[in-house]
């Protein structure tokens, strides 16, 4: 991979990553069209570009973070170590299908099929809960997420494993679907991810993975810092996007680019 791929690479990331248009999609589809080599060959560089999107997410809450922090360290049990508990419910999914499946995985990134495919579950999914999800929680509830949601949102996320199906999509989706609150399912969606990424790249270094690649040291920071910086400001305008705007817009981007990507592959 040259040098220039790996920060267009990063961008994109960075950019899709938040945006429920599936980051892992276009990156394979990203790398069929600058000629760098397919997903499925080589993983590590779109490790480290989910680590930089995740140190994104870091920083813009860090705040929030801080504070679920403070409550847990106060051991006992209070709504800080409440919503830290729901957050690893959430992991168990995509736990397993790491532990189990990740071969399989892996060999999905190598179709660009399966990505089409995929983009276009993204936008059923997207205009579903654009049309039918509604604010449900009861006014005033203290409980931003319960038991059971948590789990099946991390369902959704251990789906989204399949290069294609968004994992901010399926889970701010499934999020809305089940009735969570739309200014309390985008945080949730982007916090819960931050333990899987970080502990991946983690055990890729640890591994020797990291060492064994065929993407240099340069593209690999080149796409890092590319895909941090631009994933600041996707992060920004996607929880404000949740919030307050049509998600069908999205579902229809998909939808085209998933259709083109199934015709042109």
């Amino acid at each position: 991979m040259e040098w220039w791929q790996s920060i267009v690479l990063g961008l994109v990331q960075g950019l899709t990553e938040f945006l429920p248009v599936s980051s892992s999609g276009h990156l394979a589809i990203g790398r069929w069209i600058l000629g760098a080599g397919a997903a499925g060959e080589d993983l590590v560089f779109e490790v480290v570009v989910h680590a930089a999107t995740v140190c994104a997410t870091i920083v813009v809450f860090r705040k929030e973070i801080g504070r679920l922090l403070a409550g847990l360290f106060k051991f006992r049990y209070n709504a800080e170590t409440d919503y830290i508990l729901k957050i690893c419910v959430s992991m168990i999914p995509v736990l397993v299908v790491g532990l189990f499946f990740k071969d399989n995985v892996e060999a999905a990134f190598s179709s660009l099929k399966v990505v089409g495919g995929a983009l276009l579950l993204t936008a059923l999914l997207l205009w579903l809960s654009d049309r039918w999800a509604a604010d449900r929680a009861a006014p005033g509830s203290p409980v931003a997420i319960s038991w059971w949601q948590a789990f099946v949102i991390g369902l959704a996320q251990a789906c989204a494993v399949i290069p294609g199906l968004s994992r901010s999509g399926s889970t701010i989706s499934t999020g809305l679907l089940c009735g969570v609150k739309r200014s309390d399912v985008a945080q949730f969606s982007f916090l819960m991810v931050l333990v899987p990424i970080l502990g991946e790249a983690f055990l890729d270094i640890v591994g020797g993975d990291m060492a064994a690649s065929a993407t240099g040291l340069l593209p690999l920071a080149l796409g890092f810092i590319s895909a941090f910086i631009s994933g600041l400001f996707a992060c920004r305008v996607m929880i404000a996007l949740v919030k307050r705007a049509s998600l069908k817009w999205f579902a229809l981007y998909c939808l085209l680019v998933g259709t083109l990507t199934l015709i042109l592959s």
